[in-house]
């Protein structure tokens, strides 16, 4: 195509991608794309088009080098949509016509290899979900990108991840730097199960502190939980399925994800138990109390659509019954209910911290509370047990004031037992 063709009525397209926007448009909006957003991506298409023309360049010679090339001068002129990600659907049109070159891999190195591999324990061994998992990733790949010695990973010392810390923390906040410590800790971890490090680095990664105040309770008050459970109208199909989340929130302290696996083959109704699927792929069964399990038949029988076979797991999204929830849909079905019982929006976690410190103020061991909390490390446990300093100076004896007591300003003794 030479000539300019009009694609909407504000973007004109010219050059070699030009016959391929009206089908881009077509499918972006099948997909749900907003007309405004389907603008843009035609915009980036003729933008990408345009530079082609100018260089010369066919559809079959738009290799990865090229894309790179036209980012780079995309970013220099452009506020927005100038990343590989950007392209993506474009690409992925283009790909599925298969019109783009057909390019052989780079081999992979050393450092694709051991990033790739961490990845594939995340998913496997410790049960992270997928994003996750790509998250760590890349923090890895940005770790030994900068400071993997040329030796490989096999040379790393603590000298390398101390200053991969230092210099996260020039220009990032205390919350980026914890992220990219545990995610080092992780990786050290695996490779020196794996064999790439012949010694164990994990004490490399020491414990970033950020001041902050230890105050109870961390969760919600009784009150608001009965608030939350309150403003669930269990006359309709949603309410009823909200208030079993909530239940299974605060009375079992089951986390998001929890609530969001859980199928119906987990539900033992017999013997009043149910089959938490937890962390790092770990299956550990439950007693499930009347109120709860009331709740949970009440949802199923009344509000669960049966035209869904398909779906294993207990609660399905309220406008896509054919879809199951998943943690961010737990989250934010718990900060409406907070708007319609008037308090201020909690996450979903709050109400599994409640329950531990409901369990501390009934002065349940430690031990009791994990295995209720399916805590693996104890120190997770420890947390709630914290103690509030400000309280705790309401308590502590006032220093003597009587005279018989008063300590001359000129001695450097202290008394017997007093703090120094």
């Amino acid at each position: 195509m030479t000539g300019p063709a009009r694609a909407s009525k504000r973007v004109v397209l010219s050059g070699p991608l030009a016959e391929y926007a009206p089908g881009l448009a077509a499918k972006l909006g099948r997909r749900g794309f907003l007309p405004l957003s389907v603008e843009h991506q035609l915009r980036l298409l003729a933008h990408l088009s345009r530079w082609m023309q100018a260089r010369g360049l066919e559809v079959g010679m738009l290799t990865d080098a090229r894309v790179d090339e036209f980012l780079v001068e995309r970013r220099a002129t452009y506020t927005a949509l100038y990343s590989r990600r950007a392209l993506r659907p474009l690409l992925e049109h283009l790909g599925g016509l298969g019109v783009l070159p057909v390019e052989e891999p780079p081999p992979a190195t050393p450092t694709d290899l051991a990033v790739a591999g961490f990845e594939q324990y995340l998913l496997t061994e410790r049960g992270l979900l997928p994003k996750t998992a790509a998250a760590q990733a890349a923090r890895i790949r940005r770790f030994l990108t900068g400071y993997c010695p040329a030796g490989g990973v096999g040379q790393l010392t603590t000298v390398e991840v101390t200053q991969a810390l230092r210099d996260e923390g020039r220009d990032h906040a205390v919350s980026s730097v914890k992220r990219l410590g545990y995610t080092i800790k992780t990786f050290l971890r695996y490779a020196f199960l794996t064999g790439l490090i012949d010694r164990d680095l994990t004490g490399a990664t020491v414990p970033v502190k950020s001041h902050q105040p230890s105050l109870l309770p961390i969760g919600i008050s009784r009150e608001q939980t009965a608030a939350l459970l309150a403003a669930c109208d269990r006359d309709t199909v949603v309410g009823r399925r909200d208030y079993a989340v909530i239940l299974l929130l605060a009375r079992l302290g089951l986390r998001a994800i929890e609530v969001a696996r859980l199928q119906l083959t987990d539900i033992d109704w017999h013997h009043g138990e149910i089959i938490v699927r937890g962390k790092s792929h770990r299956d550990e069964g439950m007693p499930l109390p009347a109120e709860v399990g009331q709740a949970l038949v009440d949802y199923l029988m009344r509000s669960r659509p049966t035209d869904a076979p398909e779906l294993r797991t207990v609660f399905v999204a309220a406008r896509a019954p054919r879809r199951r929830m998943d943690r961010v849909t737990v989250s934010s079905m718990i900060a409406r209910t907070c708007q319609r019982a008037g308090i201020e929006p909690v996450g979903a976690h709050l109400l599994r911290h409640s329950l531990g410190e409901d369990m501390i103020r009934a002065e349940v061991p430690l031990p009791a509370i994990a295995q209720v909390l399916r805590h693996h490390d104890p120190l997770t446990t420890a947390n709630y047990a914290r103690v509030d300093v400000e309280r705790l100076r309401s308590l502590a004896v006032p220093w003597p004031t009587s005279a018989s007591s008063t300590i001359s300003t000129t001695s450097t003794a202290w008394p017997t037992g007093g703090a120094r």
